[in-house]
């Protein structure tokens, strides 16, 4: 299979539109400007529809549009971009509708800078707009594992009528790596029986997209209805790698490009006579507690490694059930962590420091 040598972003870009990606609704935003100028290009080629709408808030509400009417449908922005579409995806997944969100976090908070940062793992996991709502998120760690993810993500989104998002930090998106278009045969998905897209079929209903109920009865029955698809979710979907944790005596716990930094601490650990494993999700949602709570039957300690002040720790903890130790090392601003940081690091959780 062949390779091509591409930025993150538009790798993400071009992964949509094999996976059958026809609209896409943005707002320029670096760092992931590539994504909506890859689009800009390519929609026209395959006669799908892109537009640069007038602000994040157009933009999601023309994916809630789009989504309803059973389109594939697609958005991208960073961090604060986001933050303005918080609204618009807490109707979309009220309102039962697939569709895929990119997010290339940038530092924060406010509107922060334009260098690398995992700050928006709340955000993300933890439903950043209204009400009891969840995406399912997709953390990839690599160009290739972007492209990849995309392509299932939208699987996903269709099968479970769920917003889903692909989480990666500015690295991801800027970097440029090897990457191959996979032919994947996909899911077997349900046909779009409740899509807004016409009523030539006067056998049934009018199909109506909604995010509004006024009634108690009918509001509860709509959240009954996502909780019950959240678990199915949580136990079909959640993704994990482990790195040599078989015989590991201290776990990192890493998502994203920060976890190929803690594979790389792991062996310079092990180097040193330290036993160190770890775990990456893949799925920030669901998130992975099995493997964390596994690891503190045989662990001594779990190091959280994240390039923000301390977010998903929260997961590892409540995972872990205060079994071992965990703590935390992290990096803000736009600052990388190095190997030899997180080995410090390990070593401190060693010595009980």
């Amino acid at each position: 299979m062949d390779k091509v040598l591409m930025k993150g972003n538009e790798a993400i870009a071009e992964a949509a539109i094999k996976a059958g990606c026809t609209h896409f609704f943005g707002y320029p935003i670096t760092p992931q400007n590539q994504v909506p100028e890859y689009m800009s290009k390519r929609m026209p080629q395959i006669g799908g529809t892109f537009i640069q709408a007038e602000s994040e808030v157009s933009a999601i509400n023309m994916v809630y549009g789009a989504a309803g009417a059973g389109a594939r449908v697609m958005t991208s922005s960073s961090s604060p971009g986001i933050s303005l579409k918080q609204e618009g995806i807490s109707y979309i997944a009220c309102a039962q509708l697939p569709c895929l969100i990119v997010n290339i976090i940038r530092s924060g908070p406010g509107l922060g800078g334009i260098l690398p940062s995992q700050g928006d793992y709340f955000q993300a996991t933890k439903g950043g707009g209204h009400g009891d709502y969840h995406l399912v998120v997709l953390a990839p760690s690599s160009v290739q594992e972007a492209a990849d993810l995309v392509a299932e993500g939208f699987d996903i989104a269709d099968q479970y009528r769920i917003p889903v998002m692909i989480l990666g930090d500015g690295m991801i998106g800027q970097m440029m790596e090897p990457v191959a278009f996979k032919e994947t045969k996909g899911r077997d998905l349900p046909e779009k029986t409740w899509a807004a897209n016409g009523w030539k079929d006067k056998s049934r209903q009018r199909n109506i997209i909604n995010s509004l109920y006024i009634e108690a009865e009918s509001m509860k029955e709509v959240n009954d209805q996502l909780q019950a698809k959240y678990a199915e979710i949580t136990k079909n979907e959640t993704r994990v790698q482990e790195f040599m944790t078989e015989d590991a005596d201290y776990v990192i716990a890493a998502f994203g490009t920060t976890a190929r930094i803690a594979k790389n601490a792991a062996l310079k650990a092990r180097e040193m006579g330290i036993k160190v494993g770890v775990i990456r999700p893949i799925t920030l949602w669901p998130f992975p507690s099995d493997a964390f709570a596994q690891a503190a039957e045989h662990v001594k300690g779990i190091l959280c490694v994240e390039m923000n002040t301390g977010q998903m720790i929260e997961d590892v903890r409540l995972a872990v059930n205060g079994k071992v130790p965990v703590e935390f090392y992290g990096t803000v601003g736009g600052f990388i962590p190095t190997p030899d940081a997180v080995v410090d690091a390990v070593k401190k959780l060693k010595e009980g420091k």
